[in-house]
């Protein structure tokens, strides 16, 4: 009865996952690793010297740079949950890691991208609200808004995310524990299971569906009416200014939602789309926008460019 017991408990909740990496480019792991790499201390680099320029200059303490270290950190703990183990995986063969240390990884995977995808619509109400309501951008979005914004973001992600914890938790695992990626992500983890996995199925697209879906019918009903308003605007000057003002953000909206997208519709509908691409966009969607982003606000936005530039000049 005991030896019974003990199977049956290490099948429903087993120790370990193995994380395979790249399946088909087991070979070129050390060689990939280089650019992966390559990338996340760009990552880390640009948005630490973002976050450092805007906290070290007050006159950039206004709600568009507040949100802009908003998204760096995002960007900063999104890179982080993942490239690390993954880089272990190709340099070292560190393919273990554990049951517990997985729903870990998968719970700050999700729960981060669904906050940044919240930071990016409260970029975009920013952007609304300077545009649209100037007259009133200092009094509707105070230091006090801001931080409740924020603190709406993270909680959001929190709330949406912690049941697939509880999803995971619940299914048996009695077959073999190889998840054919370089991270645990929930669609991942789940199909490992020997028991029904339609549930999961049916919440992870429901929050992808309300959750990101619903974000970009919002950044996309705010970026109509400021379009409406600027068109309204007398100048051609004025204009120009106006979308001046909304380009470094649209382009990182781009950056951060075309990738993901084109993963998970690859994932769920794209059958002739080998593994191994699957699992490089996989990883892409996650690590391309913290690299971008700095750039994007660094060349497109002129007081985070002049403070670059003063930086690195100063230093030397």
């Amino acid at each position: 009865m005991l030896s019974t017991s003990v199977i049956n408990n290490t099948a429903f909740h087993p120790s370990t996952f193995i994380l395979l990496g790249i399946p088909g480019m087991q070979d070129q792991h050390v060689w990939a690793a280089i650019p992966f790499c390559s990338m996340y201390i760009l990552a880390l680099v640009g948005n630490g010297t973002i976050l450092y320029i805007v906290m070290t200059n007050r006159t950039l303490h206004e709600p568009m740079y507040l949100f802009l270290c908003l998204l760096s950190i995002t960007d900063l703990v999104l890179c982080s949950t993942t490239l690390p183990k993954m880089l272990t995986i190709f340099w070292f063969r560190s393919h273990i890691i554990s049951y517990h240390g997985c729903l870990t990884q998968m719970f700050f995977v999700h729960t981060i991208f669904a906050t940044e995808s919240a930071v990016l619509l409260a970029m975009a109400f920013d952007r609304y609200v300077a545009i649209c309501h100037p007259l009133h951008y200092t009094s509707i979005l105070n230091a006090t808004v801001i931080g409740k914004i924020g603190l709406a973001c993270v909680v959001r992600g929190l709330l949406f995310v912690f049941p697939f914890v509880i999803l995971i938790k619940r299914l048996p695992f009695c077959g073999h524990h190889i998840i054919p990626h370089t991270y645990c992500e929930h669609m991942g983890i789940a199909k490992l299971a020997c028991a029904s996995i339609k549930p999961n199925t049916i919440y992870g697209l429901t929050v992808a569906l309300s959750v990101t879906g619903m974000d970009v019918v919002l950044i996309t009903t705010s970026y109509g009416l400021i379009l409406r308003a600027v068109l309204r605007l007398p100048s051609k000057d004025a204009q120009f200014r106006a979308f001046s003002t909304c380009g470094a953000h649209i382009c990182v909206i781009l950056v951060f939602y075309v990738p993901a997208f084109f993963s998970f519709f690859t994932h769920r509908f794209g059958h002739q789309v080998p593994p191994h691409v699957h699992i490089v966009l996989a990883n892409l969607y996650l690590l391309v926008p913290p690299v971008l982003n700095p750039l994007v606000y660094g060349i497109n936005t002129k007081q985070i460019r002049l403070r670059i530039f003063g930086f690195f000049m100063g230093r030397r």
